[in-house]
């Protein structure tokens, strides 16, 4: 399959697509581009809130439930943890079994704890980073 990719600031964006038949890579690319890689759908009580990926501190799983945590609240999210961490752009990053974190969004890194990693984020909220995800995270901060 050919690929051609034209970058003009003055165009619409739009994705054309040549193919024989409706094949796996067609379906994936269908896939991508329906899906909305920029906002989430948030429900605090009875409100529906669209949430910016880039006002998320991170996402995690609290009694069960998955919740996105922003600057000042947590908004319950509907989808599955592992659903939204193939959603998300690169620069959410999965630091243990519940939290998909932002890495624009990490104040503080403690690493007291022998071995371990504790992260602060922007909102006050802090989490582990697993020891299975440990080598990932400090390559992506640069540590």
């Amino acid at each position: 399959m050919k690929c051609e990719i034209i970058i003009d600031s003055e165009c619409e964006e739009k994705v054309v697509v040549f193919a024989r038949e409706e094949n796996d890579t067609v379906k994936e690319i269908r896939r991508l581009l329906e899906q909305d890689p920029t906002e989430l759908l948030g429900f605090s009580g009875e409100e529906i809130v669209k949430l910016k990926l880039t006002d998320l501190h991170c996402i995690s799983i609290i009694d069960g439930k998955v919740y996105a945590l922003c600057e000042t609240e947590r908004y319950l999210l509907k989808e599955r943890l592992y659903v939204l961490e193939e959603k998300l752009p690169e620069n959410f990053v999965k630091i243990n079994q519940s939290c998909l974190a932002n890495i624009k969004k990490m104040e503080r890194f403690d690493t007291s704890i022998s071995g371990t990693l504790k992260i602060r984020f922007k909102c006050g909220h802090t989490d582990y980073v697993s020891r299975r995800q440990l080598k990932l995270i400090k390559e992506r901060l640069g540590i």
